[in-house]
């Protein structure tokens, strides 16, 4: 995983060959703590085909603002440069890549649960 700010996110997200998940996040969240070793989870068993990358809302709070961001964690999924899906709160792996293969479609990467 990749800390990213808003003066990154046009190169980091929105031109990536691969569909990114990006964490919006705070360091006093604890359920963001707790969901980060499971997005480096989510990630590495991509193998490549998802990229995950975080913003600390807090540090940006009107680039969060620009997606909506209200609660943390809030995760939102890109592909192609274009928002495909926003989950809300904490998830367990399981839920996470169903929620990834279900945003993405058929093509999307198979992340193994």
């Amino acid at each position: 995983m990749k800390e990213t700010t808003s003066v990154q996110f046009e190169a980091e997200v929105l031109r990536s060959a691969v569909p990114v998940l990006v964490d919006f996040y705070t360091s006093e969240c604890v359920p963001c703590r707790r969901m980060s070793p499971v997005l480096g989870e989510v990630e590495a068993a991509s193998n490549g085909a998802l990229k995950v990358v975080k913003i600390d809302a807090s540090a940006d709070g009107q680039f969060s603002a620009s997606f909506g961001i209200t609660a943390v964690p809030t995760l939102l999924l890109f592909h192609r440069g274009q928002q495909i899906g926003q989950i809300i709160g904490e998830r367990n792996k399981k839920d996470l890549n169903k929620w990834i293969e279900e945003s993405l479609g058929a093509g999307g990467p198979r992340a193994k649960g």
